[in-house]
Order: C-alpha cells, then sequence, then structure tokens
C-alpha cells in the first residue's frame, strides 16, 4: 500500500468550497458575518434535539458560539462560571491538555480525577470524593467540574450532573472529541452549564481550525460573544471595561463548516462503521482488545478514534530496539517536536510492546498512536492535588489509537488489521 493512512483525517464534502467563495464575493474574510452567523445556526439545531422528539418540536433551547479554537471555549466556558485566581476545578486527569490548561490561564488550580474503567472517563464516585476532600481542606467548593468525552465516549452524564448539582457546581462539558455522540439519547455538551466542541483538522467535521461554546441560553450567549470579540461597549469609539479576547470564529472558516455540516451524520456513521469492523477483525486476535462502549443502549459513541489495548505478554516485531531513538517529528499533534528531550524514557510511557507496535505500523505507512498521558503524571502538573484510582495510568501503558476518519476506508481497515496481526511474534 502506497499511500499514508492517517488517523483522523477530514474529509470534504464539495459543498465547502460554495460557501467559501461566497466570502470571499462579498468580502465577509473577517471573524463575523453570513457564514459564521448560519455555521452556529446549524450548530444549533444539530444540538439541541430532544430524545424521542422531532426535529421541528421543542428543543433544548441552547445558543452556540463559534470560537478559533475548541481550548478556547474552554477558557471562556470556564471565566463565564467565575473561575479565577485561587480558584479550584475539578478536571478529568485522562485528556488532552487543552482541557486542563485554560484553568490556568485563569490562574485557577486543576485538581485531576482519575477515570473508570468502563468509559475511561471521569469516575463519579471519585468526583464526589474529591469535591467533599476539597471543601474540607480548603474550605470552599470547587468553581467547576470538567468532564471530557475521552475520544468520542460518552461519560456518565447524569451521575455527574446529580453529583454537580447536589454541591451546586457548575459543569463544563468537554465534547471537543464527541461531537455528535449521545448519552441517553441527547447530544453530549447539553447536559451542563456549557459544552464545548471543537472543529480540529482531525475531528468529526472541520473548519481547518476553530470550536465552539454550547451555551444555556441568550443572556449566557450574549456574555459569551462579548467576551470573544474583545469585550467592546456600545460606544461608536473602541472602549473597555473588561478584559476580552480575539476568539471568535472567521468568516471563510465557518463556511468549511457551513459544508461540513451537511454531512455530519455521514461522518458519524462512517466512524461507527469502521469501529464495527476492528471490533469484528480483532476479536480472534490473542491479546488486542477493541474498546468499545459499554452495554445497555445508554451510551451512543460517535467512535472519534478507534482504541486498542495490547496485553503486556504479546511481544511485538523490533521491540528489543523500543525507545531506542528520540522522537523528532509528529507523534500526537499537528506539529513537529520543538524542545529534544535527553532521553526517551519518562516516569510513564507506553510499554515496550505498544511503542514497537507504533514503530511498526509507522514504517507501514500507518498513523497510529498512544492514548493521553493522564495530565496528573504531567511534569507541568505534578504539583497539583489529584484523585486517581490507577485507571488512566493502566490503560495509557497498554493503549494505543488507530485510524477510523472520514477517508479510512474497509479496505484500510483490513490493512491495518493484517499489519497488526504481522507485527504479532508468534513464538
Amino acid at each position: 500500500m502506497s499511500k499514508r493512512i492517517y488517523l483522523c483525517l477530514a474529509h470534504m464534502s464539495g459543498e465547502e468550497q460554495k460557501y467559501i467563495q461566497e466570502a470571499f464575493d462579498t468580502n465577509w474574510v473577517v471573524p463575523l458575518g453570513p457564514n459564521v452567523n448560519g455555521f452556529e445556526k446549524d450548530l444549533e439545531e444539530f444540538v439541541n434535539q430532544i430524545p424521542g422528539q422531532a426535529q421541528n418540536d421543542d428543543t433544548l433551547g441552547k445558543r452556540v458560539v463559534a470560537l478559533s479554537s475548541g481550548t478556547a471555549a474552554v477558557h471562556l466556558g470556564l471565566l463565564a462560571c467565575g473561575v479565577g485566581p485561587g480558584d479550584e476545578v475539578l478536571v478529568q486527569s485522562f485528556t488532552f491538555c487543552a482541557s486542563t490548561h485554560p484553568i490556568t490561564y485563569l490562574g485557577a488550580t486543576p485538581v485531576m480525577i482519575d477515570s473508570e474503567p468502563d468509559t475511561w472517563n471521569m469516575d463519579p464516585g471519585l468526583l464526589e470524593k474529591a469535591i467533599i476532600d476539597r471543601i474540607e481542606k480548603t474550605g470552599k467548593k470547587p468553581k467547576a467540574i470538567v468532564p471530557v468525552a475521552l475520544y468520542g465516549m460518552p461519560y456518565k452524564a447524569d451521575r455527574i450532573m446529580e453529583i454537580a448539582n447536589k454541591y451546586e457546581i457548575p459543569v463544563v462539558e468537554d465534547a471537543a472529541e464527541g461531537f455528535g455522540s449521545k448519552y441517553k439519547g441527547q447530544v453530549l455538551g447539553t447536559f451542563g452549564k456549557f459544552g464545548v466542541l471543537s472543529f480540529n483538522g482531525n475531528k468529526m467535521i472541520t473548519t481547518s481550525g476553530g470550536g465552539a461554546l454550547i451555551c444555556p441560553d441568550a443572556e449566557q450567549w450574549q456574555k459569551i460573544m462579548w467576551y470573544a470579540t474583545q469585550a467592546r461597549e456600545s460606544y461608536p469609539y473602541y472602549h473597555h471595561e473588561a478584559i476580552g479576547y480575539n476568539y471568535r470564529l472567521s468568516n471563510v472558516c465557518a463556511g468549511i463548516g457551513r459544508g461540513q455540516m451537511t454531512v455530519i451524520n455521514d461522518h458519524l456513521a462512517h466512524h461507527k462503521h469502521v469501529q464495527a469492523l476492528y471490533e469484528e477483525l480483532l476479536a480472534d486476535v490473542p491479546g488486542i482488545d477493541v474498546h468499545s462502549q459499554p452495554a445497555g443502549g445508554d451510551y451512543d459513541s460517535n467512535f472519534w478514534l478507534c482504541t486498542i489495548t495490547v496485553d503486556p505478554s504479546v511481544r511485538i516485531v523490533g521491540q528489543e530496539n523500543a525507545y531506542k531513538t528520540i522522537v523528532k517529528g509528529a507523534v500526537g499533534g499537528a506539529a513537529g517536536v520543538i524542545h529534544m528531550a535527553d532521553s526517551a524514557h519518562t516516569d510513564c510511557e507506553p510499554n515496550d510492546n505498544v511503542e514497537a507496535l507504533r514503530v511498526f505500523l509507522d514504517a507501514a505507512g500507518i498513523e497510529a498512536r498512544p492514548v493521553w498521558k493522564p495530565m496528573h503524571k504531567q511534569p507541568v502538573y505534578k504539583d497539583v492535588p489529584a484523585y486517581v484510582n490507577g485507571v488512566s495510568e493502566a490503560i495509557f501503558k497498554v493503549g494505543m489509537c488507530l485510524p477510523a476518519g472520514p477517508c479510512v476506508s474497509d479496505e484500510d481497515v483490513d490493512y491495518i488489521v493484517g499489519k497488526i496481526k504481522e507485527a504479532i511474534c508468534l513464538v
């Protein structure tokens, strides 16, 4: 196979060009305009679906602000919850750093919450334990809770919201990886006070770069819109009484998003199809387990990425050479490595067979990645409070992400599975 199979690569529908050209023809090449407004309305229609009701019936009443990134959405959601210096925010540890870094932007402290084994998401029991303990230790409640839809898998939204409501703590749902995922029929990002979406180039739909914040009502929508446009006051000149941010999505990028919204259901169906193929084709491979959603019908994951775990006993071709060289390219991100490490090892890393499998697949033209390294094991967060049970660290040692995007064909999945089998030493 001569082509390279990427983890999750955006696929254009053909509709995008129409909206992009319209932006240029009308000279709306700025962070506002008809495409931005239209994209927000498309998103509102999508997220406001109520389980069991037709699309034209009553909706959840959520409003959406299109922003420059999912990280910006996390930042503004926390800001609108009143997070500031000296506060604490309870956040899922098993996640990408965009869930946690905005907490520090605001001068607050992230408090890491470990995962449950079935969804790999925030453990509700640990969450409540952490709330009680933080109140006892600090004398005040945490300011917000940030659960994450890891790789698109829904978190136990009802249980998390029950705990949040019990202690009157607002929830900012990080559904950046979970656009279109549902829990008990309701779209993720619509349970909490705010919901975060991402349209990065590798997400379920893309605007090349971008995100959105789902707001509970028109009042909060207005507040977020104000913050996202430099907090300008209503005078005929620039007048500022608060610090704002340049976070609005451009009209050109929003045009891409409008085209992408015409194929979102196709993308969701494709990711689920790829997940089912992996489950079928890897079912008979000893030591390789595909992570699937819990049974029972409550979970409807978009399977943004398909993930596997590799038993420590599995031997991989070239395993003896794992971690012999320092990574210099792009692994697990869009950019290359800027800071060179002195050693290929850290105190928390995937097992040698997982790294060897990644290298083997890479040589075969297949992009695979380790799962996210838990935030409580990141050096930058070594001193923050963490409530851990060992789940995320254990998964990090054995977990791997496989390609699942719209450009991944059935033949690609056959090829990937074949290479995984080829990589396993049978003697």
